[in-house]
């Protein structure tokens, strides 16, 4: 059986930490989990490290000084994961805007259609968001049609944080050439795999806004993007 690692960056998720975790766990597949947690002030490690009891070789945590950004933690994940022999690796978000119910559809997008990169897309089957304000929605659909035309890339989400990488992908792409740290980061990622020519599936889901604790958007999140991609478009791409 293939090994899976779910990463799950966290910061102030003490309202979710362990439901998320409770139903990744819950799943057919014997997924693991890493939790990256950025010194949480409200308890999210102290959380992590009680389940931790209950699930000793399944669920594992890296604490980190202070908020380093959601680039850093995932490549920190990602060399994690490759040391350890993972098959497959995914990026989740702890707030269940991430159905942990599709992490087997991302799988067999990867296992059974062939992919190297899954990704669960808010934008290839029309717009499936629910609870965001439409100002949001707009902004999030019109950034990737954005980086699409700027960067050639057929891909409908590009700034999608919900995926599973094949093994062969991390180890190919050169993380030490990473730089961008948020929605930035999340296209960088994409866009060297489209490069590198491996092959990339959109998975449709339905994306639900956070119900508890504070979202970690800003606007210079945004602007690192923006910018990102016009640099993205001119830079060469080498393997590791």
């Amino acid at each position: 059986m293939d090994s899976k690692l779910v990463i799950i960056p966290t910061y102030n998720e003490i309202e979710n930490i362990e439901a998320i975790l409770r139903k990744v766990f819950s799943l057919e597949g014997n997924y693991h989990v890493l939790v990256i947690d950025d010194a949480s002030p409200d308890g999210t490690a102290a959380a992590v490290k009680k389940l931790q009891e209950e699930f000793p070789k399944r669920l594992f945590l890296e604490e980190r000084s202070g908020k380093q950004g959601l680039g850093t933690a995932y490549l920190l994940g990602f060399k994690w994961a490759l040391g350890r022999g993972y098959d497959y690796v995914f990026e989740m978000d702890a707030d269940f805007s991430h159905n942990p119910d599709d992490l087997p559809r991302l799988y067999e997008a990867c296992t059974e259609g062939g992919a190297d990169l899954a990704i669960g897309s808010r934008y290839c089957n029309g717009v499936s968001v629910v609870n965001w304000p439409i100002g949001r929605i707009v902004m999030s659909y019109f950034a990737s049609s954005y980086v699409r035309f700027v960067l050639g890339m057929k891909v409908y989400d590009t700034t999608a944080g919900f995926k599973c990488y094949s093994r062969k992908v991390l180890e190919t792409i050169n993380l030490e050439d990473v730089h961008m740290k948020g929605y930035g980061f999340q296209i960088e990622m994409k866009y060297t795999a489209y490069r590198l020519g491996f092959k990339i599936a959109e998975v449709p889901i339905i994306f639900i806004n956070r119900r508890l604790g504070t979202s970690k958007m800003s606007s210079g999140i945004f602007g690192e993007a923006f910018w990102g991609v016009i640099k993205l478009r001119f830079r060469k791409f080498q393997k590791a």
